[in-house]
């Protein structure tokens, strides 16, 4: 898709930092590379040396994060390890540079994914060419004596991998000396050209659920004289959910959604074992904290009932994302300043997952929603779908978003 998609919008104030085009070009450039290029979580070698060299290329001291993929850099600090030495805390830029283990389906599209069963269909190539190409304006306006406070640029790995790979991030030192962070996600459903933005929560929590079911099979002739388990496992995928919503305040969004249920190799065959998972969503923080409990109790009630033994494995995955209330003005403030008022709509809190969460949890933030859709276009390309694809005129605003927050930010 062509990134002139539409038409550049002045903003409300003049600040410096705007795209030249022949960065622009590079950018979706660099983005189709890494659309053709995707690497799963904590695999992402590639992608992390493209990022290294180009940000090396610019005269920057990228740091490689010590689980061998993602990397932060500093701009602005003057340090030769790329470690925060004191002085001034830093605003950071925070990308996911991870895909996901789905094929590519865009037929007719020059960029489709060159590796079978692995694409780019969250958007993570966009968000990661966002804050490169941040990295190398910010840079530009450092060497001209323009950026007033340093910046920190957070390439993170394993975004698709629960618990997410912002706690390795962290340990590795990307929060060191950070006294804000702030992200983007592609959101389909919004525009390119404006972004969606929320106070509080905007995503909810997620985590991982796998259910083994076992007990004595036999033929179907007899099912009294055996544990019914494809019955039991049907059981439970049909009543857990409606269980555990039951036990929270129904306000809370809590909601078990199963996307893997296995048992049985034969028609005449009641097997021995079974085999469930699915993941568990929550809008509230104080029901997600409630909700291992309230899963395995309601799946050894449901398994008890059928005689079956029960082996549950709940994977903690990421709380919420909560929007602090500055860091949310500032994006739009950014916003407004590169694209005027027009450019900033209101989002819903959505059931999707995302470990930004985690760096929350330590320093203040927001995430906004970067809109990838072509204007005018109907049909959504959702995200975690083979045939996902953006405007790329998103990554023109990104940058701009994003380097006008780091100026906004040095002066409050």
């Amino acid at each position: 898709m062509s990134p002139e998609s539409e038409a550049d919008t002045p903003g409300e104030t003049a600040l410096p930092g705007a795209l030249p085009e022949a960065l622009r070009a590079e950018l979706v450039a660099f983005r189709r590379d890494l659309h053709m290029h995707p690497e799963l979580g904590n695999q992402e070698f590639r992608t992390t040396a493209a990022i290294k060299e180009r940000l090396e290329r610019a005269g920057l001291k990228p740091r490689v994060l010590p689980v061998g993929t993602g990397l932060v850099c500093d701009i602005g600090t003057g340090t030769e390890s790329g470690r925060w030495a004191g002085g001034p805390r830093m605003l950071a830029l925070r990308a996911d540079i991870d895909a996901l283990p789905i094929p590519d389906t865009k037929s007719e599209c020059p960029y489709r994914s060159s590796v079978p069963d692995r694409a780019h269909a969250c958007g993570h190539d966009v968000h990661t060419t966002v804050v490169l190409g941040t990295g190398l304006v910010l840079a530009a306006l450092h060497e001209q004596g323009l950026l007033p406070r340093p910046v920190r640029l957070v390439f993170q790995p394993a975004e698709e991998v629960l618990p997410g790979g912002a706690a390795d991030a962290i340990e590795g030192g990307a929060l060191d000396g950070v006294r804000r962070i702030l992200a983007v996600h592609c959101d389909p459903r919004v525009d390119a050209g404006r972004i969606g933005l929320r106070v509080g929560p905007i995503t909810s929590a997620c985590d991982r659920l796998e259910v083994a079911l076992n007990g004595p099979g036999g033929h179907t002739a007899r099912p009294h004289l055996t544990t019914d388990l494809v019955t039991a496992a049907a059981r439970v995928v049909t009543d857990v959910p409606s269980l555990v919503a039951r036990r929270v305040d129904s306000r809370s969004g809590l909601a078990l959604t199963w996307g893997r249920v296995e048992s049985g190799h034969a028609p005449n065959v009641i097997p021995q074992h079974a085999e469930l998972a699915g993941t568990v969503r929550c809008l509230d923080l104080d029901a997600w904290r409630q909700a291992p409990d309230l899963v395995v109790e309601a799946i050894d009630e449901i398994a008890n009932l059928y005689r079956a033994k029960s082996e549950i494995t709940y994977v903690r995955g990421v709380p919420p994302v909560v929007n602090e209330v500055t860091s949310t003005e500032l994006l739009q403030a950014a916003m407004v300043a590169r694209r005027g008022t027009e450019s900033v709509q209101n989002t819903e809190q959505s059931l999707g997952g995302e470990d930004f969460s985690w760096y929350l949890e330590q320093v203040p933030g927001a995430m906004a929603r970067l809109g990838v859709r072509p204007p005018g276009e109907r049909t959504v390309r959702d995200l975690h779908q083979g045939d996902f694809d953006v405007d790329e005129h998103a990554i023109t605003v990104g940058v701009e978003m994003f380097t006008a927050a780091a100026l906004i930010d040095a002066v409050q």
